[in-house]
């Protein structure tokens, strides 16, 4: 019987390729998806198309209402989304206070409840927006936690926190996803809560970047074509 993984699947590109890393690990992937209050409730959908790409058959769906105290502007309409280009050195404000802090929490307990072995993560922390919650020290500290907060820890059996990605950049990862087999069209990368992905937030620039300079124009939005366009 093969291993165990859990994978908080996002919908995500990331999410999405570390799914498929899992499964061509050799586990048996259990995903989870969480509806936090996101305005981009849509990745959500692609979460189940891509779990059913790839043959995932126990998909979890769990609400954990992060909007009710705003804090980013990916939880509360009312704050601007930053559409002008990501910041250097800058936290922006689509960073959600303690988002992975509670998703990796229940990620452990669902992982304890199934005698799951590894979590895998999408995090990444090379072409990312500046989030502090998606460095390697961060999930050093975590699997620390990890070891210690459970029964599974204590017996000497804590799940091991997975980051595939985490030092990868995004044309590597995009790279990854072909190599993987990834259904790259169905996974939802776009901050914004509307029908077709916006081009312009910092999600699109750096998706659609990646997907240029990897050889996947096709898949980027023509918005980010131009953008590419006319920094060359």
């Amino acid at each position: 019987m093969k291993p165990i993984a859990i994978v908080l699947l996002s919908g995500g590109l990331d999410s999405a390729t570390v799914a498929a890393q899992a499964i061509v690990d050799g586990y048996t992937v259990i995903a989870l998806s969480l509806s936090y209050g996101q305005r981009h409730v849509r990745e959500l959908v692609a979460a189940k198309q891509v779990a059913t790409h790839l043959g995932i058959r126990q998909h979890f769906m769990m609400a954990v209402n992060l909007a009710q105290w705003g804090g980013s502007s990916l939880t509360d309409a009312a704050v601007p989304m930053p559409l002008d280009g990501v910041q250097p050195d800058v936290i922006p404000i689509t960073y959600v206070p303690g988002r992975n802090i509670v998703f990796i929490a229940i990620a452990l307990s669902l992982a304890e409840a199934k005698n799951a072995v590894a979590i895998y993560l999408g995090i990444n922390a090379v072409d990312y927006s500046g989030y502090p919650d998606c460095r390697p020290d961060y999930l050093e500290a975590y699997q620390h936690l990890a070891t210690l907060s459970s029964k599974a820890g204590l017996e000497g059996n804590a799940p091991k926190l997975v980051a595939p990605l985490v030092l990868d950049s995004k044309v590597d990862i995009v790279r990854r996803a072909v190599q993987l087999g990834v259904p790259i069209a169905q996974t939802w990368s776009c901050y914004q809560g509307d029908a077709e992905p916006c081009g312009l937030c910092d999600s699109c620039r750096i998706r659609d970047r990646a997907l240029i300079e990897a050889g996947c124009a096709d898949l980027a939005t023509a918005i980010g074509r131009s953008l590419y366009s006319q920094s060359l």
